[in-house]
């Protein structure tokens, strides 16, 4: 009483089955009927399952929630700088050209110097007298020693010279000595031994070629060490110099040259002085492609007899001459009279015959027409032929006397200095 039992159906085979009653069915509790089950693989995971899901509360009683949960603070995106480029070599994406230049200039560059002339200026009203920039040039070092080559043109007519170096230092120049006729000059500055690195001046028996790449280096318009390139336009060029006197196998360039670049040097390649700017061809005073250059074979030779005597050695074979001839100009005679012929001299000794007296007047000696194999027109003629030969040298003198052509030969000796 008061239990509940359950009705089960007994298993004949079974050995819990009532023996006296085989065909009769007994009454057991409902738990005694049911099996134990042993928790397994299955059974664990059904419970887990089951512990997953959602209780439903009962009807009138508030379903217990949990809290919700706090918004989460999202922090902002951090920013970063964008990644660097790849670090590139700049030296390997210049053109072995642009090397080139640039480790020429970055040699010959402190050789280079800014040579500025100073006049003397006198204010009559203020009774003043200072000294002013007059022009300015270019001059590139000889020696370590404060030797200093520029044209003759940058410093005709200077009262005083002031020369600025790489560094931007100032110092007083003097003027050494000079060759119009070459405009060559050369001027010194007190420095202490090696202050200056002189440029290396290539090899006369090196062989130049239209065509080769130029560099030049000077303070144009006062802009200090400018650089400029080009190539060799032409070789043997003619242009009458400062001196009035025409500079022979000038060198072509279309570098571009302007005022203030005078005195400079003309490099090649390999760095050598191949040159000195010295003058341009245009019509506007400006560059317009077309700049000469005194070869570096005529500065070789000049330079080192300023630097000995002040002077430039001059070859003859011991005649007088007027170099601005008078005389051939009035009477219309093409070639150069012989004056006077020197006693003890090479033409004394070929028998050469000058100017002499008469009751008549003036009577004209011999007239010199050729030197060697060039002919001679004038004194400029005469000048350069000489010019391409040294003291020693045996040469052919053809004068005209009387009308018929004579030869002599001649030794070729130093009998004087150039005028200053």
């Amino acid at each position: 009483r008061g239990r509940k039992f359950g009705i089960a159906l007994v298993d004949p085979r079974r050995s819990d089955r009532n023996p006296s009653s085989p065909h009769i069915f007994s009454l057991r509790p409902p738990s005694a009927m049911v099996p134990r089950m042993r928790p397994g693989p299955i059974s664990l995971a059904a419970l887990l399952a089951l512990g997953a899901c959602r209780r439903e509360a009962p009807a009138g009683k508030p379903v217990a929630t949990a809290p919700p949960p706090a918004p989460s603070v999202v922090a902002p995106p951090q920013l970063s700088a964008p990644p660097s480029p790849p670090r590139v070599d700049e030296g390997a994406l210049r053109t072995e050209d642009e090397r080139n230049t640039i480790a020429i200039f970055r040699t010959a560059a402190p050789s280079t110097v800014f040579v500025t002339q100073l006049r003397l200026v006198v204010d009559h009203f203020e009774r003043v007298a200072a000294e002013v920039p007059a022009g300015s040039g270019s001059g590139f070092a000889w020696d370590d020693r404060g030797t200093i080559v520029t044209n003759f043109h940058v410093v005709q007519g200077a009262r005083a010279l002031n020369v600025t170096l790489s560094t931007d230092k100032t110092y007083p120049a003097r003027l050494v000595g000079a060759e119009p006729r070459k405009d060559i000059a050369v001027i010194k500055i007190d420095v202490p031994p090696g202050t200056l690195t002189p440029l290396r001046v290539l090899d006369p028996k090196e062989v130049l070629q239209v065509g080769q790449k130029t560099i030049a280096i000077g303070n144009p318009f006062g802009l200090d060490h400018t650089l400029t390139t080009g190539v060799i336009s032409a070789l043997g060029r003619q242009v009458v110099g400062a001196g009035g006197v025409t500079i022979r196998d000038m060198i072509q360039t279309d570098a571009a040259i302007n005022p203030g670049n005078s005195g400079g040097p003309l490099l090649d390649s390999a760095g050598n002085l191949i040159g000195m700017n010295t003058m341009i061809f245009s019509k506007s005073g400006s560059s317009a492609g077309i700049g000469f250059a005194v070869p570096s074979r005529v500065i070789a030779r000049v330079v080192p007899q300023i630097i000995a005597t002040g002077r430039a050695e001059e070859l003859g074979f011991g005649i007088e001459i007027d170099p601005n001839q008078r005389a051939e100009r009035r009477l219309g005679i093409k070639g150069v009279i012989i004056l006077n012929v020197l006693k003890g001299t090479p033409a004394d000794a070929a028998g050469l015959r000058g100017v002499t007296l008469s009751e008549e007047g003036v009577v004209l000696g011999d007239i010199v027409v050729a030197i060697g194999k060039s002919l001679v027109s004038n004194y400029d003629d005469f000048y350069n032929a000489l010019d391409e030969h040294r003291a020693g040298d045996q040469v052919e003198i053809k004068v005209l006397r009387g009308g018929q052509v004579i030869s002599a030969r001649v030794s070729l000796v130093t009998v004087g200095t150039a005028p200053q």
